[in-house]
């Protein structure tokens, strides 16, 4: 007999899936019709310093201290188990937590940002060192009110309603673009007003979130709350994720600023085109999988263990299409590119064939990292990303001017920090597998 809960749970996660699927294709075809657009208004160089101040900003999300990701399981649990009390208690501390912290990251960047030379971190002299600063001040403001008010995603992932999330992201990139295109009718689209354009739509569409969620759940509005008995938990686990991200943000983020500084900035534009391409399928990877962290914690905390094993199998399975999906996209990147952009825009056909590489393995890595995040024995993975993280840059440098492998050497350099987790990740995966099974049999076999 099929477990009800185990049916709900599975019924859940393909309708999350359909969902986000439709959202997240309408906003990938609205960032690939704004991104040319942004172009043309911008040029490859000012756009190539827009794409790496955005990189940059990702280092923000580190500064949560992994409380997120440890809010998502905590959240999850709770919820699991009918605690909703002890849910609304970690949802406020969360708020708190975060909200302190982005409060006075602001001040520190704002601050920070007036005794910074942005022209040198830019590798650039088209734009004026008070523009950049600017920006770069904008751009903080928007990113850091964001960061607290997106708490909403990791909730909405915790009550296994990803699809709303895609419907954010959705919202954000329509009003990017309607803004984009509307705007240059009035005033000229300098990089100020993107950065305008862009704060003013993540903030937007967060709200929006915010507003559907807790009209569904009234019982979990959070309040100003600070307890060390809840935030110990959360700071736990999430110190733990943290370091992790530290390592992702290393390894994925500092690309752009690699090449920036090794190439100049206009180089990250055809890095960037190529890997937005391919990031269409780490995307599709993304909507089937990101339900899952949740399910995953939920289904382990029940001792579902056949509807996990049955997951990861599906997993696996669709893991095989994303690598003949990669092999023909590499075929047809050089066409679709020059349709894209256009005619006179170069990509480098072996830089398309490392990305396609990249992508596979950072695919099979997603398949078990997901499990192993949604049941929080992170630890190895932490290990790994530490050592991913060490290695990176200095492989970079080494595989870029000494080696001569130019862009190419960016992107090998990931693939060769990713080759750790992908021996890895699959073993742990197991073992965890194994060791739970053993002790649902021996709970069976127990006289108590």
């Amino acid at each position: 007999m099929i477990n009800p809960v185990s049916k709900e749970r599975s019924r859940n996660y393909l309708h999350q899936i359909k969902g986000a699927f439709i959202y997240k294709l309408v906003s990938m075809i609205v960032v690939y019709i704004t991104i040319p657009v942004m172009i043309r208004c911008l040029g490859q160089e000012q756009f190539g310093v827009w794409s790496t101040l955005l990189t940059i900003m990702t280092w923000i999300f580190l500064f949560d201290l992994g409380i997120g990701n440890g809010l998502r399981n905590k959240v999850t649990e709770a919820l699991a188990k009918g605690k909703i009390i002890d849910a609304k208690k970690y949802i406020s501390a969360g708020y708190t937590l975060i909200g302190i912290v982005m409060f006075f990251l602001w001040i520190f960047f704002t601050i920070g940002s007036f005794f910074i030379s942005w022209q040198i971190i830019f590798n650039t002299s088209a734009i004026e060192e008070s523009t950049l600063r600017f920006t770069f001040q904008i751009v903080v403001f928007f990113v850091l009110f964001n960061f607290w008010l997106n708490i909403v995603s990791v909730l909405l992932s915790a009550i296994q309603k990803t699809s709303i999330i895609a419907l954010g992201q959705m919202i954000s990139n329509v009003i990017s673009l309607l803004l984009i295109l509307i705007l240059p009718i009035y005033i000229d689209l300098s990089i100020n007003n993107i950065a305008f354009v862009y704060g003013f739509s993540i903030v937007f569409s967060s709200i929006v979130n915010s507003l559907w969620f807790y009209r569904k759940h009234k019982d979990l509005m959070p309040c100003f709350y600070i307890n060390t008995e809840i935030m110990s938990p959360l700071l736990s686990l999430g110190i733990q994720f943290f370091i992790i991200q530290v390592a992702v943000v290393i390894i994925f983020t500092t690309d752009k600023i690699m090449i920036t500084q090794l190439f100049g900035p206009k180089y990250v534009t055809q890095y960037e085109i190529i890997f937005k391409l391919f990031s269409v399928i780490t995307i599709i990877h993304t909507l089937i999988s990101a339900p899952l962290w949740t399910a995953y914690t939920d289904a382990f905390q029940r001792d579902d263990v056949k509807w996990i094993k049955l997951m990861i199998r599906k997993q696996i399975t669709i893991f095989i299409g994303i690598v003949v999906s990669a092999i023909v996209l590499s075929i047809f990147a050089g066409s679709i590119i020059k349709l894209w952009i256009g005619n006179d825009f170069v990509v480098s056909d072996s830089l398309i064939v490392v990305m396609a590489i990249f992508v596979i393995i950072y695919t099979w890595n997603g398949v078990y990292a997901m499990f192993i995040n949604g049941v929080g024995d992170i630890k190895i993975q932490l290990y790994i990303s530490i050592i991913a993280m060490v290695i990176n840059i200095p492989l970079t440098i080494l595989l870029t001017k000494y080696y001569g492998f130019g862009l190419n050497g960016v992107v090998l350099s990931n693939i060769i920090s990713l080759m750790f987790a992908a021996v890895i990740l699959p073993i742990q995966v197991r073992r965890i597998i194994n060791k739970k099974e053993n002790r649902i049999k021996n709970k069976s076999n127990s006289w108590c």
